[in-house]
């Protein structure tokens, strides 16, 4: 039996979360009094289940809201303030601004004032304004927790349901939003809408403003469920500059965010990150040391400090237990295959897609996974199954159509490589690796097409080299000589020591009986201190080959 009447306001809540959160259970089993992130993890922003100001779609996902309500935050409240042990509402209907009063006694008493509305309106009541419920299949359900004042900039803006909006609907947000700037604190919208805008941009690849972002991130401005968003949210920005910041992260004072910054740093495999997600081993929480151990787990053993081994097994099992919480889950067996594909135990890995795929026929991952590890290993038909298995159950599927096309072209299928990589290209107009592969299927065919793609490669990636040689080498074959040295020269600019444009260009400028632009190409080069030793031999054995004519 347990005594609720000596519980913490963090305990109350922790409680009551796991029924009322968009959640992933991290233990087969929980007491009241553990706390939340030792059991849970919790969903944030970077899901759809959110608009990008935060208001749920739907189905209302209370613990989410409520990790960025201020009066928890810089008070005691808790969910038993204003909720009996089993859920009800302690003050209701007419009485239910005394659940207010103790913290904002003021307002209470001069609600007219506060509010603009008539004293015993549905306007005056808190609850309306700052607890609004969410009408879903309809119905009005559950409330937001957030306790955030009505936002109708954000209705504009991103669609979301806004309070004014839910008893005056028969009146535009457009009309709620210049009353609301109209008042007093008319400003009070400005910082939602602006971190909004930056989630709705990360979850379209759109990263325009990653230093904003960055910098959200490390001076923690808007609190844990914001910070934690973008974090996760970072997944999809490859670059490297984001390790540094995750790095911050994960001295944050969140638990949630400390989690996700270890997650993200998976990506990265040197002594830096390595250290950091060590450090995390110790962390209090258990959430964010399974989530140091599955990051470390891309590393080899041999590379992990002796006094750290045993710290890193138990957090590994931790790690391992957290994924079986659910056995029915597909989820969890998809995690724990890349857990043991990051090990090396390729055997284990593609069993664990295998029972993934079995518990829900629908699951894409596992299968565009598996294929991945049937090919490496050899088994090409096995790994052709499992992607066009992905493809039936989702046309859509970006990665299952690239995936599809790279296989079907490494089978020598050129025809059903070019429909799959064609079908990536229409689901993202900016898939690189898509066009880079057009590029090269079709150049026997028409070359007036690989150009067409390989522009498209080089555009959606500038910075790699590759692609910009890539595309020079078919202007130069389809005649357009200006154009290959104008890419090749944009390429040497971007990386000095690309000897495969340097070479191209080179060849170039002596077909055209440029002698001298090609001495002083070559001379250029080996100025550069980063050239290597070997790079450097070949370079001066071109030079003698052009002067000896």
């Amino acid at each position: 039996i347990i005594s609720t009447r000596v519980f913490t306001p963090e305990q109350h809540n922790s409680s009551c979360a796991p029924c009322h959160a968009k959640m992933q259970p991290l233990t087969k089993s929980y007491i009241p009094g553990e706390p939340y992130f030792d059991n849970f993890n919790l969903s944030t922003f970077e899901d759809p289940d959110f608009y990008p100001d935060g208001r749920d779609l739907g189905e209302n996902y209370t613990l989410t809201g409520w990790q960025m309500n201020k009066c928890m935050i810089e008070g005691d409240l808790h969910c038993v303030s204003c909720h009996t042990s089993s859920g009800r509402t302690r003050f209701t209907d007419d009485q239910s601004n005394q659940l207010c009063l103790p913290c904002h006694q003021e307002k209470v008493q001069n609600v007219v004032a506060h509010s603009a509305h008539s004293e015993n309106s549905e306007g005056s009541k808190c609850i309306n304004c700052h607890l609004p419920k969410r009408e879903f299949v309809g119905h009005f359900i559950r409330s937001d927790h957030s306790f955030r004042p009505p936002i109708p900039e954000a209705t504009i803006k991103f669609g979301s349901p806004n309070a004014c909006n839910n008893c005056h609907s028969d009146k535009s947000p457009e009309w709620a939003d210049k009353i609301v700037k109209q008042r007093k604190n008319r400003d009070y919208q400005v910082e939602t809408v602006l971190w909004g805008q930056l989630i709705k941009e990360a979850r379209e690849d759109n990263w325009k403003n990653i230093d904003k972002i960055y910098s959200i991130i490390k001076n923690d401005k808007y609190g844990e469920v914001v910070t934690n968003s973008f974090i996760r949210l970072l997944s999809g920005y490859n670059n490297e500059s984001k390790q540094e910041v995750l790095t911050v992260a994960l001295r944050n004072n969140s638990p949630l965010v400390r989690a996700s910054a270890a997650s993200g740093l998976s990506v990265f495999i040197n002594e830096k990150a390595k250290y950091a997600l060590l450090s995390a081993l110790t962390d209090d929480f258990r959430i964010v040391r399974i989530a140091a151990a599955f990051s470390l787990s891309a590393f080899p053993p041999e590379n992990i400090p002796t006094t750290q081994k045993e710290l890193l097994e138990k957090a590994t099992d931790e790690y391992k237990q957290s994924l079986l919480a659910r056995p029915d889950d597909w989820s969890a067996y998809y995690n724990l295959g890349i857990f043991y594909q990051n090990k090396g135990d390729l055997a284990s890995a593609l069993n664990s897609y295998e029972t993934s795929a079995g518990l829900y026929s629908n699951a894409v991952l596992p299968l565009i996974n598996s294929s991945v590890l049937y090919s490496y290993t050899g088994n090409q038909e096995k790994a052709e199954e499992n992607l066009k298995k992905a493809v039936q159950v989702d046309p859509e599927n970006e990665a299952a159509n690239l995936n599809l096309g790279l296989l079907m072209a490494e089978m020598g299928k050129t025809n059903e490589a070019i429909t799959a990589l064609l079908k990536a290209l229409e689901v993202n107009p900016k898939q690189a690796v898509a066009a880079y592969n057009l590029s090269v299927l079709l150049a026997n065919e028409n070359i007036d097409e690989s150009i067409h793609y390989a522009k498209i490669a080089h555009s959606a990636e500038p910075e790699n080299t590759r692609y910009g040689y890539t595309l020079a080498f078919f202007q130069n074959q389809a005649g357009k000589t200006n154009d290959a040295i104008a890419t090749l020269k944009e390429n040497i600019d971007k990386q000095p020591v690309d000897l495969n444009s340097i070479f191209l260009l080179g060849e170039i400028y002596l077909k055209m009986e440029k002698k001298e632009d090609a001495v002083i190409l070559y001379k250029k080069i080996l100025k550069n201190q980063d050239l290597p030793a070997q790079d450097r031999e070949r370079i001066q054995q071109v030079l003698s080959q052009i002067n000896a004519v």
